[in-house]
């Protein structure tokens, strides 16, 4: 990394603003040489109908530090990142607290990016467990 952790940090969590991100309240806490890790609270704001944490906001989520940790191998002021492909399987429910979704690269190219997302409470007991696909594509001036 070229710059410090909460430089890093900071730059994520600003560029979250008026986003999705901003709206589920999540935020990027974490970062090192091969991961990026963000949490969300659970609250009624991400619940399903039965109370519980709502599928597609642990889909976001994990879409979210998947994304955001794609911006390490990029060239950011010529190139951008968009998910082409998220696979994300439930394993617990869960009520209320907060839930981190850490972001480890599997595949590195030059024109798509492979993540794992893996999904846990604050117990480190395993939620949802995502894989993200990203594309790497030329900003057009």
């Amino acid at each position: 990394m070229n710059m410090d952790k909460s430089t890093i940090l900071n730059a994520f969590n600003e560029r979250s603003k008026n986003t999705l991100m901003e709206t589920l309240d999540i935020e990027y806490i974490d970062v090192g040489d091969d991961f990026l890790t963000a949490k969300m609270p659970v609250t009624s704001k991400v619940h399903q109908p039965y109370g519980q944490l709502h599928g597609g906001a642990t889909a976001a989520l994990a879409e979210s530090v998947g994304s955001a940790a794609s911006n390490f191998f990029i060239h950011n002021e010529r190139q951008f990142i968009n998910g082409i492909q998220l696979s994300i399987n439930h394993i617990k429910s869960m009520k209320e607290g907060i839930v981190f979704a850490t972001a480890k690269n599997i595949h590195k190219g030059r024109t798509t990016h492979l993540w794992e997302v893996k999904v846990t409470d604050e117990e480190g007991n395993l939620i949802s467990v995502a894989k993200m696909t990203n594309i790497v594509l030329d900003i057009k001036k």
